[in-house]
């Protein structure tokens, strides 16, 4: 996000959750502009998802985030 903003989450439709973002219909990112997507991952389970999402919300996963986007 052009603010700094990260947002992190998991959908079974990617294209249509970036435009509900960036539409301003999500409460948490409509207050952030526009987003763009820099980077996403595919999942067989949605337990593989959410457990991925976790994962990229943590401490660590923030810090790989960081390092990968320097």
């Amino acid at each position: 996000m052009k603010d700094g903003t990260f947002y992190t989450g998991m959908t079974d439709n990617l294209e249509r959750r970036i435009e509900e973002h960036n539409a301003g219909i999500m409460k948490y990112t409509s207050g952030h502009g526009s987003w763009i997507l820099v980077h996403s991952e595919s999942c067989l389970s949605r337990t593989e998802a959410r457990a991925r999402e976790k994962y990229w919300k943590s401490g660590i996963g923030r810090e790989e985030r960081d390092a990968k986007l320097k």
